[in-house]
């Protein structure tokens, strides 16, 4: 068993606000949670972005849920085999919608991103 209760994976590029296009993250961001505070927060640098490899990365770093802006549908299915869980449709502070998540109050607002974008 692990040292914390979630693991929450969240694409970033100044390591305080979620990058809403997980595919163009420099970093991410793996907030470790232990009774419901965050006990660390470590930084690793994905590999090149191409299909599959992202979902993998998060997925083969711990993580139990991510936490972003939108992503293509084939990438939510690729995360949710690897038993994480896909927070679409956040934006902002990584550390308030860290907390909201905890609470339990953070909903997925946001859909699969279709790349001919209907508005």
């Amino acid at each position: 068993m692990s040292d914390y209760d979630m693991r929450v994976a969240f694409p970033t590029n100044d390591r305080a606000s979620v990058e809403e296009h997980f595919g163009h993250a420099k970093e991410f961001a793996f907030a470790n949670v232990k009774d419901g505070q965050v006990v660390s927060t470590e930084y690793l640098t994905p590999p090149p972005h191409a299909p599959g490899v992202i979902p993998a990365f998060v997925g083969d770093n711990g993580a139990t849920a991510i936490i972003t802006g939108g992503m293509g549908g084939m990438a939510i299915n690729l995360f949710k085999q690897r038993g994480v869980e896909v927070i679409l449709g956040a934006k902002g502070s990584i550390d308030e919608t860290l907390a909201t998540y905890i609470s339990g109050n953070l909903d997925s607002t946001g859909s699969a991103c279709e790349h001919d974008h209907h508005h």
